[in-house]
């Protein structure tokens, strides 16, 4: 019901990159708002909370899997369906918003 993890993709705060994703109508209607340079906190099923900053935005293809590549820094991928105003659900094309971890000690 709620965004899901990419189980096939790092858990957050580990040096390599979380996806997740969530509806746009939802959950994930935020990110429509968000802007290069934005903070984002993500608190994990442990009770820690990481901190990352956005660093980019994107809309691609359902089918373009190089968001899902491993990193080697921290990094997080939040995917949602795009447009955010379509009427009809689903649709091929998926809206991105990436974002890097930033360490405990900058914060």
């Amino acid at each position: 019901f709620g965004p899901g993890h990419l189980t096939t993709s790092a858990p957050p705060g580990v040096s390599d990159n979380s996806v997740i994703a969530g509806h746009r109508d939802t959950h994930f209607a935020f990110l429509k708002a968000l802007q290069p340079g934005d903070a984002l906190q993500l608190q994990a099923l442990d009770g820690v909370v990481h901190h990352y900053t956005v660093t980019d935005t994107q809309v691609v293809h359902e089918t373009d899997t190089r968001v899902l590549q491993r990193s080697q820094s921290a990094m997080l991928t939040l995917i949602t369906c795009y447009p955010f105003d379509a009427v009809v659900p689903g649709g091929p094309l998926r809206y991105v918003v990436r974002a890097r971890g930033v360490s405990s000690h900058n914060t």
